[in-house]
């Protein structure tokens, strides 16, 4: 069964603000409310960030609107939800994250083929003040190039 249901939430800000050392797929454990909220596409990870609890990951800050059609059962928006990997993967990111003062960021939320939930997350290290004027430096020059390379077409 293919679902059409093509939604992408971005936290358009991890590349800016981060320095991406490694990424990994993980699948989300979600309440019937909060599948159905995040499929109309009322979910936001901008502020979100990602922190192992007894050695399992959760993301922490993530929100995801109440669902319009639910009762009294409705889910709680900004709740911790547990994060699904490997157990080796498990253990590699959390002793990436102990010993160097790195980072777990949402990168992507969206929709599989078959309808799960999946987030592509990503091991990051915080960039300077420096390292950020050189990206937007970078983006500028590039526009400028893609301008340039426009014109003599």
């Amino acid at each position: 069964m293919k679902f059409k249901n093509n939604i992408e939430i971005k936290n358009r800000k991890a590349r800016f603000e981060f320095e991406i050392l490694d990424k990994y797929m993980a699948g989300i454990v979600l309440g019937g409310t909060e599948i159905k909220a995040i499929r109309l596409g009322k979910a936001s990870i901008a502020e979100a960030f990602c922190e192992f609890t007894n050695g399992e990951l959760f993301i922490i800050n993530m929100t995801v609107q109440e669902y319009s059609h639910a009762t009294y059962f409705n889910h709680k928006p900004k709740q911790a939800r547990k994060l699904l990997l490997n157990r080796k993967e498990l253990k590699k990111l959390e002793k990436d994250v102990n010993s160097s003062g790195n980072t777990i960021i949402p990168l992507k939320l969206f929709i599989n083929d078959k309808g799960l939930a999946k987030m592509d997350i990503a091991l990051a290290k915080g960039k300077k003040l420096h390292d950020k004027r050189e990206t937007i430096k970078d983006r500028d020059n590039k526009k400028r190039l893609d301008q340039i390379k426009k014109a003599y077409k």
